[in-house]
């Protein structure tokens, strides 16, 4: 079976947040942290991002839900 894509319909629980002092986004539903959104920005755009959902990487983030 394929998996779906790490927001997919949990995109509603998204919420702007400060990954590692960075701009970023947290995907917590009913306040359980599933995936944590890191965005690189660069030139005025975003350069890259990364997904983060290895529950040791989510332990060691430092966030702040804005």
């Amino acid at each position: 079976m394929p998996r779906e894509p790490p927001l997919g319909p949990r995109a509603r629980f998204a919420e702007p947040a400060l990954v590692n002092g960075a701009v970023g986004a947290v995907v917590a539903p009913h306040g359980r942290l599933l995936v944590v959104l890191a965005i690189t920005e660069g030139e005025d755009r975003v350069a890259a991002y990364d997904v983060i959902g290895d529950p040791e990487l989510l332990r060691q983030a430092d966030l702040a839900v804005l």
